[in-house]
């Protein structure tokens, strides 16, 4: 049976009840193992759809939340114009010149096969814990949405030796970084707040450029976010931009921790916040 000829997955029918009837906004979209699919929003894609099956895990791993769709990883894919990827490839020396992007946490991989659909011209690794379902079904994904030729995965503990994820789709390994880092929802435990930073800091390319965009909900309570953010300053990186943004709508507003005093999970359920990192500009070298 192929992936698009399967049903709705129940929890995408509940959820979306819920969302009509009490304006309760789901924070995950799928349930292990059933299909998501995602209609594209280019006009310049070869398919109008990415149709993927989410991941399982090994039980010992169960704790990594990734079988499911995150609303975050939904709302990326939903933006992918505000990561500015063309602003990257007018800025190549060549028509040769690879743009690279690196998904960290990807699980099903929809933010980064959406833009592996979308802009075949961009080198996407998408990446998630070193868990053979995981992984497996990871690169199923990529496999069947026909995005091979310009999309892998790779299997990345945060924290490690990133060789893996540097070497690109060949053997060759490369210490330039990405362009562009994205990740949804990669926030929400505090006690994994210093090895991701590493992972950014070991990814990101030294370039005045390169961007890190990073989407989370508030699920785990602002106070837990808050203290990425001063964690991300302290490590050396930069804040090009902070802000709340209205997860079905298009209101936008500064970040404020202190919110936390006043709303609800009903209300904090409503709202994303997008995180732009980039490095200071004298820690660059352009020539990398």
């Amino acid at each position: 049976m192929s992936l698009d000829s399967e049903k709705l997955d129940p929890e995408e029918i509940l959820n979306s009840s819920l969302e009509t009837l009490y304006d309760y906004q789901p924070i995950t979209l799928t349930s292990t193992g059933s299909v998501f699919t995602y209609a594209l929003k280019s006009a310049s894609a070869a398919s109008t759809t990415v149709t993927l099956r989410t991941p399982d895990t090994d039980a010992s791993n169960w704790s990594l939340h990734a079988s499911s769709i995150w609303a975050s990883s939904k709302y990326l894919a939903d933006n992918v114009d505000h990561l500015h990827l063309q602003s990257h490839l007018d800025q190549r020396t060549s028509p040769d010149e690879k743009i690279r992007l690196l998904e960290l946490g990807a699980g099903a991989g929809l933010p980064g096969i959406v833009i592996a659909k979308s802009h075949p011209e961009i080198l996407v690794t998408v990446s998630d814990y070193p868990d053979v379902q995981l992984i497996r079904t990871l690169s199923e994904n990529i496999a069947n949405n026909q995005v091979s030729a310009n999309c892998h995965a790779r299997a990345y503990a945060w924290g490690s030796d990133p060789h893996v994820l540097l070497r690109g789709d060949s053997d060759q390994y490369s210490d330039r970084g990405f362009d562009a880092i994205i990740a949804a929802d990669t926030l929400w435990n505090s006690d994994l707040h210093g090895i991701f930073i590493d992972s950014l800091r070991r990814t990101l390319r030294k370039s005045s450029s390169s961007r890190a965009h990073l989407v989370a909900g508030l699920h785990t309570g602002r106070y837990t976010l808050q203290s990425f953010f001063d964690a991300a300053l302290q490590s050396g990186f930069v804040f090009e931009s902070l802000e709340e943004r209205e997860r079905s709508g298009t209101a936008k507003r500064n970040w404020d921790v202190t919110r936390a005093e006043q709303e609800d999970e009903k209300e904090r359920r409503k709202w994303l916040v997008w995180i732009v990192l980039k490095w200071p500009t004298d820690s660059v070298n352009e020539s990398a």
